[in-house]
């Protein structure tokens, strides 16, 4: 698939869990199963349908709700070469950072929601 969403198939194009595109930021032909990244991917795949030629650039992010621990993860990192661990995360209250070559990939945090939407903003910037 490229970056328009578009398949090796004419006029055919993919969104949603079964989509693997090509990640801007990581550089990664990647696939997130989640429902905030379909609902993107569906939106600029029906633009693209109707001849708009919008690039896929939207960052991965996901969160997830285990009991009383809210966790948020932007970003795409498969492997990584650093850890920088910010706040506490035994008291609930810290974020990861994934970078490779002194980029940041991903970020998983821990309440820490303002920390995660500036990670998203940075992220999309250096895409672009």
């Amino acid at each position: 698939m490229n970056n328009y969403l578009q398949t090796s198939a004419p006029d055919i194009y993919a969104a949603g869990d079964i989509a693997r595109w090509p990640d801007r930021h990581s550089g990664a032909s990647i696939r997130v199963e989640h429902w905030v990244v379909a609902t993107r991917q569906g939106q600029t795949a029906a633009r693209n349908m109707l001849g708009l030629g919008e690039e896929f650039t939207a960052v991965p992010f996901f969160w997830s709700q285990h009991y009383d621990v809210s966790i948020n993860y932007i970003g795409h990192a498969e492997s990584w070469d650093e850890l920088a661990v910010e706040g506490d995360l035994v008291a609930k209250d810290g974020l990861v950072r994934f970078r490779r070559g002194g980029n940041t990939l991903a970020v998983a945090s821990l309440f820490r929601d303002l920390d995660s939407l500036k990670a998203e903003a940075a992220m999309e910037q250096s895409a672009r």
